[in-house]
């Protein structure tokens, strides 16, 4: 079949690589992918939120799947408009409808979706600019450190954890009055803090069955030791070494079941990946946020671990018999290092020459913000490159992905030195 994924970075390209891989795959597009994705596939120069140019590359030619990579389209309802439309309604999507969607796109949903089927999560209040006075008081009724989400899309930073009751009420201010995320901060959600520590966990699922994928660590901070400004991501670990048996059961009973019973409940059209990001609290699961796509980089450290033919398992969504399958998984870790352009996340150059990609012999390269001049391949984005390791523990993949990411270079290239110090 002929598949088409939407979306740049580094998520994208690990798709591209993993489907490419696939006797199910005839002809692979990547709209409008980077340099990385130009080796595997053909890419597209298209917006993800064009649904009329995606269809008119859907219908010349004979796409018969599109991999969403990105929120945005499917914030926005591609999954509803190939289902509306008489030409498309055939092509596998992957990916939820506009409601399930909202999961994601809607921060306050989420809680609500959370607390009606009894998932462990943070105690939460939302609040607009009609009632930011009201959202103060509540503030003042927690302890530090404090939580502000802004309930829309924010491009991963409309998150702020403040330890300053004075900077939380002057940033919910910021956020509600002075619009500081545009429409995503009209309404905002304060949340209780949780004490833990983070991971990801991805399941796939077919709307009724469900599979759950390996967990992953990222690591979102620029700075090391988890410090400055959040950024989309500097770098991932897969397998958990924490998430033992023991806690991926209390995951799977209390969290992943009743959110795939939830969304069958409510009959939302729900064909692809959950990323549900958590916290260990003590020894108990609790869901910080629910993402409906990939995450990245942690796609970069979970789909080079998966050795089922990842079509297979697309193709088997539609017809909702993922459960026929059984994941085969390798069992080594992975490791990703990403590599961003100098001033990330705040202000930084593009088009930087980048130099050595082809000397890396022990891991794999993947393009999260580059593109193709002439012959040259050079920065165009914030986050650069991610170089994936694999070896029998996280130790020595890092130290392998760590010897191979020094073999890349453009200017003004930073990357995190301390990834998994907080897994010893």
């Amino acid at each position: 079949m002929n598949i088409l994924i939407l979306g740049s970075g580094g998520r994208e390209h690990t798709f591209a690589y993993k489907i490419a891989q696939s006797e199910l795959c005839d002809k692979l597009y990547v709209a409008p992918g980077n340099a990385g994705t130009h080796k595997i596939a053909t890419n597209v120069a298209l917006s993800v939120t064009d649904f009329e140019a995606i269809k008119e590359l859907v219908i010349t030619e004979e796409i018969s799947m599109v991999v969403v990579g990105p929120e945005d389209p499917l914030v926005l309802g591609i999954k509803d408009y190939f289902a509306a439309d008489d030409l498309l309604r055939s092509i596998k999507v992957i990916g939820p409808s506009k409601e399930g969607a909202r999961l994601e796109g809607s921060k306050e949903y989420a809680k609500e979706f959370l607390m009606r089927y009894n998932i462990p999560t943070a105690a939460y209040q939302s609040f607009t600019d009609a009632t930011v006075d009201q959202g103060k008081e509540f503030l003042k009724t927690l302890k530090p450190p404090y939580v502000l989400k802004a309930d829309g899309l924010a491009a991963g930073k409309g998150v702020l954890i403040l330890e300053s009751l004075a900077e939380a009420l002057r940033e919910l201010e910021n956020m509600l009055t002075n619009k500081k995320f545009g429409a995503a901060s009209e309404k905002v959600v304060i949340e209780e803090f949780l004490d833990g520590i983070e991971l990801s966990v991805f399941v796939l699922t077919d709307g009724k069955n469900h599979i759950t994928l390996p967990t992953a660590k990222d690591y979102k901070r620029i700075g090391e030791g988890d410090t400055g400004l959040n950024t989309g991501g500097m770098g991932a670990i897969s397998p958990v070494p924490f998430a033992d048996e023991a806690f991926m059961a209390k995951i799977e009973k209390n969290i992943i079941q009743p959110t795939v019973y939830g969304l069958a409940k409510e009959n939302i059209d729900y064909k692809g990946f959950i990323f549900i990001g958590l916290i260990k609290v003590g020894d108990e699961p609790k869901v910080i946020e629910y993402n409906v796509r990939m995450g990245d980089p942690e796609t970069e450290v979970v789909l080079p671990r998966i050795k089922s033919d990842l079509v297979q398992l697309l193709d088997s969504l539609e017809d909702q018999t993922l459960h026929k399958f059984t994941l085969d998984l390798d069992q080594r870790s992975a490791t990703t290092i990403m590599t961003v352009s100098g001033g990330y996340p705040e202000a930084y150059q593009k088009d930087k020459k980048i130099t050595g990609i082809d000397e890396v012999s022990d891991a794999i390269v993947f393009h999260a913000g580059t593109k193709l001049t002439g012959n040259d391949v050079v920065t165009n984005g914030g986050r650069v490159l991610a170089v994936t390791a694999l070896d029998t523990d996280y130790k020595k993949a890092l130290k392998k992905s760590y010897n191979e990411v020094a073999k890349v270079n453009f200017d003004g290239i930073y990357y995190r030195k301390d990834l998994g110090f907080d897994l010893d």
